[in-house]
């Protein structure tokens, strides 16, 4: 541990001591316990952590907090949610329950079309107050950052308007939030029978997005269902001229060789993956492209193959879980749930998928500044009722957290 406090923020920036905690900083690849533990916060940073006996001598404190030995850990990460949308799908899981496949109902003009049918008529305001609630809902469990991707609009318009949503959501709440463009997720219907012209408005679509400030990354669907390894990258071509990195849906209903087409860009992320194969995990390893399982999707889908989790293991893949929160195939709002999940259906352990929902969340959104407790990093942490970082894999239908400090501000 860092035995110098960094600088401050700024000469003004409030400090303040958060002792006798008991600390999983996961700084490394083990939990990073520290079992009396202190954070020193300057403005929105960590300044100093360690044992409290290692404080140095003479430091300045404006405020101090005693924790009274609740655990701590970095703020959650959830690196791959829709959350911008409107209206639901509960039809299309009941179908899906009487024996419909995903694919059959997209097919058919449901899935992603429906949403897109229901968000285009719903103006900023009402999609802003829909997706608002479901963030709060996230955040109430510990969730600091979020990544939100457009998607359910496939007009310039549209596009723009959700992914105005997110900055607006990024802006008002005690929250970071991240976007990606997703245009590339199906065919709306006014293209059917022409995806090559829609992949060309997609790409023209980008530059005026971009100059607006609306996009942080750019992901599109490849799979037999949505756009084709050749659309995607076109996609991504556009992508990388104008300077933004790529992340990619890849794998999920079928190997389409999307994951290693996307780390041959340095993709930050694919994502899906339960078709991945050994190309694909050699790419991404290579690429450091970071993969994020979505046990929720695979659980609403009652999909039974599993994501290559011990070739990605072995392969020294970081290996990150998201909710993918959707109205379709993942509605679920509990990122704890998801790595719940991840351990129980895909067999990560308890520390892998703690690393998931942080350490590794962050590097899938290209984040170096968080998802660790360490000095210089975000001051973005929760303070939990719980006795063992473990317990936060173990525990369903079930909220330990008390309390979250954003950017080294407590949330109420």
């Amino acid at each position: 541990m860092n035995a110098t406090p960094a600088p401050d923020a700024s000469p003004r920036s409030p400090r303040r001591l958060w002792r006798n905690a008991r600390l999983a900083t996961l700084d490394g690849e083990g939990w990073g316990g520290i079992a009396q533990g202190a954070l020193l916060t300057a403005g929105p940073h960590i300044a100093w952590v360690g044992p409290l006996s290692g404080l140095p001598a003479h430091t300045v404190v404006d405020e101090e907090h005693d924790l009274d030995g609740r655990l701590v850990t970095p703020g959650l990460i959830d690196c791959h949610t829709h959350l911008v949308y409107s209206g639901q799908r509960a039809d299309e899981f009941e179908r899906r329950l009487a024996g419909a496949s995903y694919e059959e109902i997209a097919r058919a003009g449901g899935g992603i079309q429906a949403t897109v049918a229901a968000t285009r008529s719903a103006d900023e305001d009402t999609l802003y107050t829909q997706a608002a609630l479901r963030a709060r809902t996230l955040m109430a469990e510990g969730v600091t950052t979020l990544e939100i991707k457009s998607g359910y609009g496939l007009t310039l318009e549209s596009e723009a308007r959700l992914l105005r949503v997110a900055r607006r959501l990024g802006r008002a709440l005690p929250l970071s939030v991240h976007t990606s463009f997703l245009g590339a997720h199906a065919l709306p219907p006014e293209f059917t029978g022409r995806p090559d012209a829609y992949i060309d408005a997609v790409c023209g679509w980008l530059p005026a997005l971009h100059r607006e400030g609306l996009i942080d990354a750019v992901d599109a669907f490849c799979d037999r269902i949505a756009f084709s390894p050749a659309q995607t990258r076109r996609v991504f071509e556009a992508a990388q001229a104008l300077g933004l990195p790529v992340k990619l849906h890849a794998e999920q209903l079928s190997d389409q060789g999307g994951a290693a087409l996307a780390a041959a860009f340095g993709a930050l992320s694919c994502d899906h993956l339960e078709y991945l194969g050994d190309d694909g995990i050699e790419a991404m390893r290579r690429a450091g492209t970071t993969a994020v399982l979505l046990p929720g999707a695979f659980y609403v889908l009652r999909e039974t193959r599993v994501p290559p989790v011990a070739r990605l293991r072995e392969a020294g893949v970081p290996i990150a879980v998201a909710s993918d929160h959707n109205p379709g195939s993942s509605p679920g709002l509990s990122l704890l749930l998801m790595a719940h999940m991840a351990c129980t259906l895909f067999g990560l352990t308890p520390l892998e998928a703690v690393h998931g929902i942080t350490t590794h969340a962050a590097r899938a959104l290209g984040l170096g500044d968080r998802g660790r407790l360490a000095a210089g990093l975000r001051a973005d942490f929760v303070i939990w009722q719980l006795d063992h970082p473990n317990e936060l894999t173990y525990w369903f239908g079930y909220n330990p957290c008390q309390r979250v400090i954003v950017a080294g501000e407590a949330r109420t």
